[in-house]
């Protein structure tokens, strides 16, 4: 089996779909039946997968960047861009009818053999709120393409591969659910190992509850934060609620409370945590919070169950399919419930005991190998459909 694997979602630092396309191209090249595996990024192949020391010093992507984002602003000559993109695209795919095509973030060039797109989660059309406007109209179009290209496609979790063929009209049997896993560095860490890696930020291990993904309204973080200030005053004051992550769109608001809970001392926004630090983060909390309104997986959730962190999560889209039976589950709009919970979460010792020991076991359930392996399962379906 021959396979070309789109790459250019591998940039650092790393996103989601950025460490789910590095773990997948890792994954697959360990598969004896692949027996050529491709990188294709921006208009051409590459050698190598991209690394981090090289992306630092990476100008011209930067500036790629740049130009991709004025363009979105300005439809018409996007329109131009695309088509010119897809050209050059198509020239250099031209003859490969014999390997499969895997658009790993939402996007498929012309190819003339069988494709495979990975459609994470349909929010851009779902809550359209939560997103820029220019996303919004890149990406509905970006996603109608890949999938009048797609052979087969992909997602997180059962519940956007329902959501995507109810959407689209999609054959469930085209429609393949290959989970993620959370990455090895995340596993429970003793206060001696954690302790140093905290120090910078002004944390100590066990003593504070966490938030970690962007700082964006389908977070659901303005209700995080006014249901954190409804606990008790002594409580929230032990166990400040910390914020991590970068700053997403539409945040004015979030960030204004967030600062109100700062002056009064019972939350911390720590901005960007860099990936060496970001497990020992996890490990060290008391609890993690994560009320999202949406998610077409939730790999946080994961992360601090391998953690050996206790979760309290919302109970929305494919969350109850990830956090299993392991997290106190609320519904997302339910600020008095997600205060309950967030107080038994700190404060219930056996029910911590039972969540810690439930959530390593969820965890563990997970794994890259075994999402590289399903999506192999997906590429045969798609050179047999292109047969």
């Amino acid at each position: 089996m021959k396979v070309i694997l789109s790459v250019e979602p591998i940039r650092y630092p790393l996103t989601g779909i950025g460490r789910y396309t590095l773990e997948l191209a890792r994954n697959l090249a360990n598969l004896h039946d692949i027996e050529e595996l491709r990188f294709f990024a921006g208009t051409d192949f590459v050698a190598e997968l991209p690394n981090g020391a090289e992306a630092a010093s990476s100008a011209p992507a930067t500036r790629l960047q740049t130009v991709k984002r004025t363009l979105a602003r300005l439809p018409f000559l996007l329109d131009i861009y695309r088509h010119r993109i897809d050209q050059a695209r198509r020239t250099n795919l031209a003859g490969l009818k014999d390997a499969v095509y895997h658009g790993p973030n939402f996007y498929l060039p012309p190819t003339e053999g069988p494709s495979v797109v990975t459609v994470h989660d349909l929010s851009i059309l779902k809550m359209p709120e939560c997103h820029p406007p220019e996303r919004v109209a890149y990406m509905s179009k970006e996603i109608d393409l890949a999938l009048s290209r797609a052979t087969m496609i992909v997602t997180d979790s059962e519940f956007v591969r329902q959501e995507i063929a109810e959407t689209f009209s999609w054959p469930l049997d085209r429609v393949f659910t290959t989970c993620l896993a959370g990455s090895p560095e995340f596993f429970p860490r003793s206060d001696a190992e954690m302790a140093p890696a905290l120090s910078p930020f002004g944390l100590q291990p066990g003593r504070y509850a966490l938030y970690a993904g962007t700082i964006e309204p389908r977070k659901n973080l303005v209700r995080l934060l006014d249901a954190f200030e409804q606990l008790p005053q002594t409580l929230r004051q032990r166990y400040p609620l910390v914020l991590a992550g970068y700053k997403g769109w539409n945040n004015t608001a979030i960030l204004e409370r967030l600062h109100r809970a700062e002056t009064q001392g019972w939350a911390r926004y720590l901005g960007y945590v860099p990936d060496e630090a970001l497990p020992h983060l996890f490990a060290g909390a008391r609890l993690f919070a994560f009320p999202s309104l949406y998610e077409g997986f939730g790999l946080p959730v994961l992360e601090a169950m391998a953690s050996g962190v206790p979760v309290v999560c919302s109970n929305a889209a494919s969350l109850p399919q990830v956090a299993g039976n392991a997290a106190l589950m609320i519904n997302a709009e339910d600020a008095a419930g997600l205060t309950e919970a967030l107080q038994r979460g700190l404060e219930d010792e056996e029910w911590r005991r039972d969540a810690v020991a439930s959530g390593i076991q969820q965890a563990a359930g997970f794994s890259w190998k075994r999402c590289a392996e399903e999506t192999a399962d997906v590429y045969r379906q798609a050179l047999k459909a292109a047969a």
